[in-house]
This record gives C-alpha cells, sequence and structure tokens, in this order.
C-alpha cells in the first residue's frame, strides 16, 4: 500500500467522526439558539469531533477493525457527550 492509499484509508476511517463532528454542533446551535450562543460552533465542533474520532478508534482497538455498529454506538454515545459537556457542563 503506497502512501496516497495510506492517505484515503485514514481519512475515510475519520470522514464519520468528520461529518458527526460537524452536522451535530450545527444542530444543537439551532435548537437550543438562546441557551449556546455563548459558546463558539467551532469549540462545539472540536470536542465533539475529538471525541468522535476517540470512540472510532477506541472500536478500532477493542474490536480489531472498524464498521462494527458497537463502534458506531459509542460515537454517537461520545460525541453526543461531549458536545453536551462543552455547550452546557463546562464551567463557563
Amino acid at each position: 500500500m503506497g502512501p496516497l492509499d495510506t492517505l484515503w484509508h485514514l481519512l475515510n476511517f475519520f470522514a464519520p467522526a468528520l461529518g458527526v463532528g460537524l452536522l451535530a454542533p450545527a444542530m444543537a446551535k439551532l435548537l437550543w439558539r438562546r441557551r449556546l450562543k455563548p459558546v463558539a460552533w467551532l469549540s462545539l465542533s472540536l470536542w465533539t469531533t475529538a471525541a468522535a474520532a476517540a470512540a472510532l478508534l477506541g472500536g478500532l482497538v477493542a474490536f480489531g477493525r472498524d464498521g462494527r455498529m458497537e463502534t458506531y454506538a459509542l460515537l454517537v454515545l461520545g460525541s453526543g457527550a461531549a458536545l453536551w459537556w462543552a455547550g452546557f457542563g463546562r464551567a463557563r
């Protein structure tokens, strides 16, 4: 496998984390407009993407391969928890 193939594999592996990390904070900012107004979207997005990427890596280590439904469930729970913590739980 060459370097370009490796790059594509990494990008495709982290694509779900990036998708959830960009869309979930945008929807949360729309849903809780007044409560999340002081919190920057970029901050919410970074925390959510990091948690989702950690969930994907944890699933890869735990199960030995990616794409398992348990990994995606962990991705949703982890990114939701990070989004809540970054938006509502963290002391400002």
